[in-house]
């Protein structure tokens, strides 16, 4: 059984096919990021902003003042992750992708910048903003997965890149891959770049800036030793979560809680169904395929002529029609089923934020259970009276004390920002997906009518048999 020619993913060699002449909606989709609102209202603010701004102090990122205001501020910020390229050969190859950005922020140094930039470079940068804000609170957008498995396939293939010249795919299954991982990728830097306070992390502008090779992420190898303690403690978080329960004061957070748990099942089977649909869309292509090559050989022979001609138009409109639903496809793969995955991968991450904040009421229950047993030494100290041990316990008293404070201000603080934060994601996530669910019917309706154009075309080919 012959396979269908894959066809390559989404890319900006696509959008001047002959199936979409006067507008192609394709073009930005692998750049699902500009689906965002916030996205394009600040691709709109970049083309009103003068190229004059005075250059800006760096902020003080520990300020609760600077903070509200970053909390109100929009971002003028817009990344493009493009021409995904194979570095080296064997195992020692890696990707590397050039990380476009165009800003007005007067904290940036240039408006315009360009730098080259591995995936393990973007895994850091998602490690170190992690290590830094997720304790305070704050909802880190997901970076994509570590696949052993692609990344051992892709070190071990020739091919430098996802195209080769004429725009063709080399490796359909490959290029798949790149081009996910490339769009992942993508959609995490703006996710990043339009957070109020991590788009003015240092390590993001260094990451978006620095035209120097960055060090390298070590801790972020999957069979390193930091990648295998980082999964022994995954697993013990994960252990936590399941056999602690917090007793929830918040109605706020209950609600909430119970709300991600639904969203997060109902996304989970509705990406089920959705990837399952583009794989039987490619199928459905491949065997439009096959369809094709049985009614061109039929063509050729029949000797009937009229029989034959019609049969040869056949063929020709069945490979239309096959790459029509190829690209039907890659709009049910790229257009809608990676943008579920994209929000699976945000919900996992308020879930991670709010076992963060399980964790800080944890450590404030351990210092208020620690200050209680100091508060009975001490008693006991008296009862006894040994003024060695009263003393002892007095100012160990003082210590646990402040540390019942400390954790109670943290508990509250975290409990705020996350508030904020779940707020802030829910505002824009309606009209994100309004947004994708409109794309997608529409390229979809765009298929329809070209391949009712085709039939179209088809007939007075076979009314001519006589």
């Amino acid at each position: 059984m012959s396979e269908a020619p894959e066809t390559p993913p989404f890319s900006t060699v696509d959008i001047n096919n002959d199936t979409r002449e006067e507008e192609d909606l394709f073009a930005s989709a692998v750049q699902e990021v500009s689906l965002d609102p916030e996205v394009n209202g600040a691709r709109e603010g970049l083309e009103k902003a003068t190229l004059n701004d005075p250059p800006a102090i760096t902020p003080d990122l520990s300020s609760p003042i600077m903070e509200e205001i970053a909390t109100e501020r929009a971002n003028n910020i817009i990344v493009t992750v493009t021409e995904p390229q194979k570095i080296g050969e064997g195992m020692s190859s890696y990707v590397a992708y050039r990380v476009l950005t165009k800003t007005n922020m007067p904290i940036f140094s240039k408006h315009e910048f360009a730098v080259l930039r591995r995936f393990s470079d973007f895994l850091g940068l998602h490690e170190k903003l992690t290590e830094k804000y997720l304790r305070s609170g704050r909802i880190i957008p997901p970076a994509p997965e570590k696949s052993i498995v692609g990344t051992t396939k892709l070190k071990m293939t020739s091919t430098p890149s996802t195209e080769t010249a004429n725009g063709s795919s080399p490796s359909g299954v490959q290029s798949q891959f790149v081009e996910r991982r490339r769009a992942a990728l993508e959609r995490f830097l703006n996710r990043v770049a339009q957070h109020p306070v991590l788009c003015i992390d240092p390590d993001f502008r260094q990451f978006l800036e620095s035209e120097a090779e960055l060090p390298k992420a070590t801790s972020t190898m999957a069979l390193s030793g930091a990648g295998m303690l980082r999964l022994f403690n995954k697993v013990g978080e994960t252990v936590n979560k399941i056999t602690y329960r917090m007793d929830e004061s918040d109605p706020w957070f209950e609600e909430r809680s119970a709300r991600m748990e639904a969203l997060e099942a109902c996304l989970r089977r509705l990406y089920g169904a959705c990837e399952a649909l583009a794989g039987e869309r490619r199928e459905l292509a491949a065997r439009t395929h096959d369809a094709a090559r049985a009614a061109a050989a039929l063509s050729g022979a029949d000797p009937h002529a009229p029989l034959s001609r019609a049969l040869s138009h056949l063929a020709d409109l069945h490979e239309k029609i096959e790459h029509l639903r190829v690209e039907q496809s890659n709009t049910d793969f790229y257009v809608l089923t990676e943008h579920i995955k994209d929000y699976l991968g945000l919900i996992g991450a308020i879930k991670d934020v709010f076992h963060e904040r399980v964790k800080v009421f944890q450590n404030w229950q351990h210092a208020q259970m620690q200050l209680t047993k100091r508060r009975e030494n001490k008693a006991k100290a008296e009862l006894a009276n040994r003024p060695e041990k009263i003393e002892q316990a007095s100012n160990e008293i003082i210590e646990w004390e402040s540390k019942v404070e400390r954790g109670q201000q943290e508990f509250d603080t975290i409990s705020r920002v996350i508030k904020k934060e779940v707020e802030r994601w829910e505002e824009t996530r309606i009209a994100e997906l309004r947004t994708t669910v409109l794309r997608y019917l529409e390229d979809h309706v765009h298929h329809q009518a070209q391949s009712i154009r085709y039939w179209d075309a088809f007939l007075p080919e076979a009314r001519a048999i006589k």
